[in-house]
Order: structure tokens, then sequence, then C-alpha cells
């Protein structure tokens, strides 16, 4: 009888390397960041007005809030000592999500506030840089531009948030289509993201100057940004071959 050797380390079972290796779908997971990221801000979206009032549902929306901060940090990529202060910067932006926002802001709050629209601004910067300067554009590629989009409106959520802490008739609120007079920071979303796309916020009207400037700039950001990303993105699809 011939008997046949083997070898390798099959004869041990699987490798360290390979057990060690995590399963395949967080391997998927972690291959899509953007998409995750981007289920994180949809969320956010959808389902704020439905538990904003209070309880068990408010609280876990704001935990959910406040995990998806740790998804945008997690779906760029950075060096190690930006990483650092990327994490300083999102401690403010997780208790910014976390504590309700009151009328009568003081220091701290609105420090926390400063501090947790300059996070955004480094997601969204870090975020621009690995979309734009992908050579062949993906799935992931234009999850990456709408995550970009949706960060640019809730960044302006927190800069008008931060205009009303500081000046608190910035805006107006149409009593006939409000059931309160303050503005809270739902308010400061649907402002935002109806002043991005050019629709209108209909009974929250910008008092301020401040405000009006910032509702122009986001304006002209929300264009811009469609008409570059999408001249970007299909222009790579269309050259392939000329992104060496």
């Amino acid at each position: 009888m011939v008997y046949h050797r083997r070898t390798g380390s099959s004869d041990h079972g699987p490798t360290l390397a390979s057990s060690l290796r995590p399963p395949k779908h967080l391997r998927d997971l972690t291959e899509h960041k953007f998409f995750l990221l981007f289920l994180f801000l949809l969320a956010s979206l959808v389902l704020y007005p439905y538990l904003k009032d209070g309880g068990f549902g408010y609280f876990a929306f704001r935990v959910i809030s406040a995990a998806g901060i740790l998804v945008a940090v997690y779906a760029i990529r950075l060096r190690r000592t930006l990483l650092v202060v990327v994490l300083l910067l999102a401690v403010p932006a997780v208790l910014n999500r976390l504590l309700p926002h009151e009328p009568n802001a003081g220091f701290l709050s609105i420090l926390s506030i400063v501090l947790s629209f300059i996070f955004d601004v480094f997601v969204v910067v870090a975020i621009v840089r690995q979309v734009f300067t992908t050579d062949q554009p993906n799935s992931e590629t234009i999850f990456g531009a709408v995550c970009i989009y949706l960060l640019v409106g809730f960044t302006f959520a927190s800069l008008y948030g931060l205009a009303s802490a500081v000046q608190p008739r910035a805006f107006y609120l149409d009593p006939l289509t409000n059931h309160h007079a303050i503005p809270d920071r739902f308010d400061f979303i649907y402002y935002s993201f109806a002043t991005l796309t050019s629709l209108g916020a209909t009974g929250v009207t910008a008092v301020s100057d401040s405000v009006r400037s910032l509702s122009a700039i986001e304006a002209i950001i929300g264009v811009l940004y469609l008409a570059v990303s999408i001249a970007r993105l299909m222009g790579a699809y269309r050259n392939p071959s000329n992104q060496a």
C-alpha cells in the first residue's frame, strides 16, 4: 500500500491566521462603511419626528444617533494622530446627541455645539477626500457621496442651533403651522435640509442676518455639490481607462 503524506499546516487543522480572521459577514460589513453610515443618517432623519417627545424610544434614538457618530469615525481612514483628535472631538458630539437641548443654553452647551460642529466638518472633509480621489467609483463611492450630502445638512443644522443659542430670536416659528414657539433640534434639521434642497422651510423663517447668510451659503452648497458630484462620478464611469 502507498501512503500519501500531507504537508503544510493542514496536519494541525486551521492556521492561526485563519482562525483569527473575522467571519465573512463581518468582513462584508467593514467593506461597506459608507453604506452603514448612510443607514444611520437616514434612520436619524426619518425616525426623529416620531421619537422626539420623550420616553424610552427617545432615549434609544439618541443612543443610536450617538452610535452613528462612532460609525462616522469608523468610516473614515485617518492616521493615528488625527484619529486621536477626531475621537476627542467625538466626545462633545456624542454628548450633544445624548443630552436634551435647552432653550437658554449656557457656555458649556454652546461650547459643545461648537466642538460638535468642528467634528462634523472634519468628517465631511475626510469623506470628501476619500470619495473624490477614488480612481474608479463603485457602489461604496456612491453611498459616500450621499453621506456627504446628508452630513452637510446635519452640520448646518448644528450651526443653526448654535445661532439660536447665541441669538434666541434668530428664527421665527409661524404659530399657524407650529405648536411651539421655541425651535428645537428637529426644526433646525427641517430648516437645514429644506434650505439645502431649495425646497423652502414652511413655517420656519430666518430672522437674524447671520442665519440668513448661512441659509444662502447652504443653498449654494446644495446646488453646487449635486452638480459637481454628479459630473465627477459620471466622468469617472465614462472614462475608466483614463484613471490609471
